[in-house]
């Protein structure tokens, strides 16, 4: 039987910061981490081995949404979306991301040649998303999945707009379909940017012409050129699709049938039965995802860079258009 596994804020306190005014914390005491900062003095609970480090005056999620007594709800899935559900599971999925196992391995790389043993935060998707398994599987890298979703398998509990570790300790950030997500993702952006070090690396991807979804946690979406914008405070190693105009037809057409369900509960089953419609469709994007009119209509982009402290130039932003429409 294998030892159980340290508690991250254990393993790295001396990353960790205040979520408020980002200063050192007290080690644990009584399941708690205290500010050491003598104006703050914020507690944080820790909640089945796991910190909540959350400001809650500036944050959706307060510390009560993190009880071990409470327990996460769903909305009631029956007999005919679990049998689809299930059969959906079973079939081979498209390989739809055209950039997360290049750019990982690029990161791997860069990685290695920088740092012994480099601390990478995947931050807001539980465990990661597509690709992840090749950071995952580095032995030399320290991986920490951060999210503030009490019912992800994160590492530790936060909120984006606040990352809880100091300035200039991380060497890389991977953040998968998250900043849509978030009401202001030009703070987290800002934040990915203060706790990497300098030239420390970031892979984002962020949707384009895909449609909602998390239930009301949905905001945001960036034209390529946006997505670069938004990392202007990086320099670009590579940045383009990562799931071009099939997948975009394919997921509009999918809501587009749903639309015809006289009820949600009847929406939900036509939009799970027409995934399996679909599928196959998805494969186009491996020809035409990284053409220029793919760039244009892409369901989703990426960007890759480094931290820089020169921000792009507006005028340098527009002139890199690679687009269709030149």
């Amino acid at each position: 039987m294998s030892p159980p596994t340290q508690p991250v804020h254990e393993l790295h306190l001396e990353l960790l910061a205040c979520a408020r005014c980002k200063g050192p914390l007290l080690p644990a005491v009584d399941n708690f981490l205290r500010c050491l900062d003598e104006h703050c003095q914020l507690t944080f609970p820790i909640v089945a081995g796991k910190p909540v480090l959350i400001d809650e005056s500036r944050s959706l999620f307060a510390h009560q949404d993190y009880r071990e007594t409470s327990k996460p709800t769903a909305p009631p899935v029956d007999g005919t979306d679990s049998r689809l559900r299930k059969l959906i599971r079973r079939l081979p999925r498209p390989s739809v991301n055209l950039s997360a196992d290049r750019c990982f391995e690029t990161m791997k790389q860069r990685l290695h040649d920088c740092a012994h043993a480099p601390i990478v935060l995947v931050v807001g998707s539980g465990t990661g998303g597509k690709g992840m398994a090749r950071l995952q599987a580095d032995p030399r890298l320290r991986i920490i999945n951060i999210d503030p979703s009490p019912t992800s398998g994160a590492a530790l509990f936060c909120d984006g707009h606040d990352l809880p570790f100091r300035s200039g300790t991380v060497d890389g950030v991977v953040i998968q379909a998250v900043l849509e997500h978030v009401l202001d993702p030009v703070r987290c952006v800002a934040e990915i940017h203060r706790v990497l070090r300098p030239d420390g690396l970031v892979y984002s991807e962020i949707p384009f012409l895909a449609p909602a979804h998390e239930h009301g946690f949905d905001f945001t979406r960036f034209t390529l050129l946006g997505h670069r914008r938004l990392f202007r405070h990086f320099r670009e190693i590579d940045r383009g699709a990562v799931a071009g105009p099939a997948s975009a037809l394919a997921g509009t057409w999918r809501h587009f049938l749903a639309t015809f369900g006289p009820s949600p509960r009847l929406s939900r089953k036509i939009l799970l039965a027409s995934r399996l419609a679909t599928l196959a469709f998805e494969h186009i994007d491996q020809l035409i995802g990284q053409r220029a009119a793919g760039l244009d209509s892409a369901a989703c982009t990426y960007f890759l860079g480094t931290r820089s402290e020169q921000p792009l130039a507006d005028q340098d932003l527009v002139a890199s258009y690679r687009g269709m429409l030149r």
